[in-house]
């Protein structure tokens, strides 16, 4: 089994609002209104799998809009959310795929060993969550992480200044994360709404 590693770039603050207003706008309502149809659509997409959740991706949504959860733990929240962030951020840039997520606590410890902070390790964005408190998706994944583009910006020039001194194992996946970021600051300038890297491992 392996892991799909993806990032996309937008507002998290329009996600968070969408989710916790107490009185929406027309147009957050018709925003919402296409966040349903996506995950109304992915329930189909999964049960054609063969995939059942205790709780259907749909109305973990409707649960997460009123602040309701009816689970502590379930993977359809974070599905919801996730189709949340998509309607809003940008286009999705695909990282790789790997066999084990522990994979990044090893790079994450050749990284602290050549002096990257710890907010700056790929275990420490890529794992974090979302902004918004969800139930647990149990098990291994999906899992949620994000960065401000700000910290991104530091980490591609931290890593950028350590890659020759980091393990020969770990550069591709230095060099990945040190390219993925510059490609997104370059092209969100400043002034941009955009103000967080998004990460999606399923």
């Amino acid at each position: 089994m392996s892991y799909a590693l993806e990032m996309s770039t937008g507002d998290m603050r329009q996600v968070v609002r969408l989710l916790t207003a107490v009185e929406r706008t027309p147009e957050q309502e018709e925003h919402l209104g296409r966040v349903r149809e996506r995950c109304k659509a992915l329930d189909v997409r999964l049960e054609s799998q063969g995939v059942h959740y205790d709780v259907p991706v749909i109305r973990a949504l409707e649960e997460l809009i009123d602040g309701a959860p009816s689970r502590t733990l379930g993977p359809a929240y974070a599905h919801a959310f996730h189709e949340v962030v998509t309607s809003c951020f940008s286009y999705t840039t695909d990282l790789g795929s790997w066999r084990r997520m522990s994979w990044f606590q090893t790079v994450s410890n050749d990284l602290a060993r050549n002096g990257i902070p710890p907010a700056l390790l790929p275990e420490t964005f890529l794992f974090c969550g979302p902004p918004l408190p969800l139930p647990h998706p149990g098990d291994t994944h999906p899992r949620i992480g994000t960065l401000s583009l700000r910290q991104a910006a530091e980490a591609a020039t931290a890593y950028t200044a350590v890659l020759d001194r980091v393990h020969p194992d770990c550069q591709d996946t230095v060099r990945r994360f040190t390219e993925a970021f510059r490609f997104e600051l370059n092209d969100w300038r400043p002034g941009s709404a955009a103000d967080t890297l998004f990460f999606w491992f399923d």
